[in-house]
C-alpha cells in the first residue's frame, strides 16, 4: 500500500526592500535570483522608489516593483524636517500594503530610503526582518534597523552592526549570477573564458591587461591620471581598457588617440564579467560590490577611494589592502606620475600579480548569495 504524498509546502514570500544605487539594487537582485532557483522557488515583491536604479533594473530582471515614496531622515531643520513625520507614516503605510497583499513570510532590507519604512511595516505586522549591510561603516537605515531585526547579514566580517535581539552573520555580498559563475571557473574555464572575452572586447589575451573604471558616472581624477599616462602604458606592452564614465570619453580621447590602437576608450561597459575575464589588474574606485566582485574572482586591484561622504570606500577595501589583494592610492594623490609608478611596474610583473591574486581569493566570498538566502530561509522558518 502506497502513501499519497501530502500537501506541498506555501512557496516562500519574500518582501526585498533596497534600491537607489547598484550597491543595494545588485545584491538584492541577486538573493531573488538564488531564491527563486531554488526548489520550491519564491514569490517575490521588490519594495522601492520611482527615482532609483531599482526602477528600471528590477522589471527588466523579471521581478515585480512595488513604488514607495523616498523619505530621507532629516539632517536639518528645514521644511522638509516639517513633512517628514506625515511622510514617513504614509511610506510605511504604502509598505504595510505592499506586505499585507504578498502575506510575506519575511522581509529582507539593503539599506536606502525604503527599507525603514518596510522595516516599520514588518515590526507591526509580526513579520521578521533580515537586514543586509554592504559596507564597513553601516548606514543609518540599517544601523536603526538592526535593533529589532530577526538577523543581520554582513558583508565585511569587520562591520560593526549587530542584531540586537537575532543573529549577526557573514555572509559576504551576493554576487551578480554572471560575476558569480565566473568566480566559479577554474584555470582552465577561466584561461578560456580570458580568450573568448579578449576577442569580444578586441584585446590580445597575451598581453597584460588593465581594467580602468569610475562606475557608470565615471571619476574625473582617474580619467585625468590616466590621459596623462596613456601613451607610457601602451610603449610599456599594456593594453587598457578604460571605461570612463558616461559624457567623460572626450576628456581622455585625444590622449587614447596618441596612444595608440592597444588604448581601447568606450563611456560604459555593458558586459562586466568580460572586462574583469580579460583584466590582469584594475584601476577603480572601491565601492563595496567592486572591492567583493574583485575579491571573489581574484582579482588584483589599485583602488582609488571616493573622497566624498563618510570614508566608507576607503574601510571597504582596508581588509583587501592589509590581506596584500589590492593597493590603495588616496583620491588627491591620483595623477599620471602614480599611475607610472604604481599602476605599471605592477602590470610588467606577472608573479607580483599572482601572489596580489591568491591573496585576494584568499579573502573573497564566491557564494554570498547562498549563504544569504540560507539565512533567509531560516528566519522565514523554513529548511535551507
Amino acid at each position: 500500500m502506497t502513501t499519497a504524498p501530502g500537501p506541498a509546502a506555501p512557496r516562500l514570500r519574500v518582501l526585498l526592500a533596497g534600491g537607489g544605487t547598484a550597491g543595494h539594487v545588485n545584491p538584492l537582485l541577486a538573493l531573488a535570483d538564488e531564491l527563486t532557483a531554488r526548489p520550491g522557488g519564491a514569490d517575490v515583491l521588490v519594495l522601492g522608489t520611482a527615482e532609483g536604479l531599482e526602477s528600471r533594473l528590477v522589471p527588466q530582471r523579471g521581478y515585480e516593483l512595488a513604488v514607495i515614496p523616498r523619505v530621507p531622515f532629516p539632517r536639518r531643520p528645514n521644511a522638509a524636517a516639517l513633512r517628514f513625520p506625515r511622510d514617513y507614516r504614509r511610506a510605511t503605510a504604502l509598505a504595510r500594503r505592499e506586505l499585507a497583499r504578498l502575506d510575506a513570510d519575511v522581509v529582507v532590507g539593503f539599506g536606502g530610503y525604503v527599507s525603514p519604512p518596510a522595516y516599520r511595516a514588518a515590526r507591526s505586522a509580526g513579520v521578521p526582518v533580515v537586514i543586509h549591510e554592504q559596507n564597513v561603516r553601516p548606514g543609518l537605515a540599517n544601523r536603526q534597523g538592526a535593533r529589532r531585526a530577526a538577523a543581520v547579514a554582513l558583508t565585511f566580517a569587520e562591520t560593526a552592526l549587530a542584531a540586537r535581539r537575532g543573529v549577526t552573520v557573514h555572509t559576504g555580498l551576493p554576487l551578480r549570477p554572471d560575476i558569480a559563475e565566473l568566480a566559479s571557473l577554474d584555470a582552465a574555464g577561466r584561461a578560456a573564458r580570458r580568450v573568448e572575452a579578449a576577442t569580444r572586447l578586441g584585446l590580445d589575451p597575451d598581453r597584460p591587461v588593465l581594467l580602468v573604471t569610475g562606475g557608470s558616472l565615471g571619476a574625473q581624477r582617474i580619467n585625468e591620471a590616466m590621459a596623462d599616462a596613456a601613451s607610457d602604458l601602451t610603449a610599456a606592452g599594456v593594453q587598457v581598457l578604460h571605461s570612463a564614465g558616461r559624457g567623460k570619453a572626450a576628456g581622455v580621447a585625444d590622449a587614447a588617440a596618441a596612444a595608440g590602437p592597444g588604448y581601447h576608450l568606450v563611456e560604459y561597459l555593458d558586459d562586466m564579467a568580460s572586462a574583469y575575464a580579460v583584466a590582469d589588474l584594475v584601476l577603480g574606485r572601491s565601492g563595496a560590490g567592486t572591492v567583493c566582485e574583485q575579491a571573489a574572482l581574484g582579482l588584483p586591484g589599485v583602488y582609488v577611494p571616493l573622497a566624498f561622504g563618510n570614508g566608507e570606500q576607503r574601510l571597504n577595501v582596508a581588509g583587501l589592502e592589509a590581506a596584500g589583494g589590492a593597493r590603495v592610492v588616496a583620491d588627491a594623490d591620483l595623477t599620471g606620475d602614480r599611475v607610472r609608478d604604481v599602476v605599471l611596474p605592477l602590470l610588467l610583473d606577472p608573479a607580483g600579480l599572482a601572489a596580489m591574486a591568491s591573496s585576494a581569493r584568499g579573502v573573497g566570498v564566491v557564494d554570498g548569495a547562498s549563504r544569504l538566502a540560507d539565512l533567509v530561509t531560516r528566519v522565514a522558518g523554513r529548511t535551507a
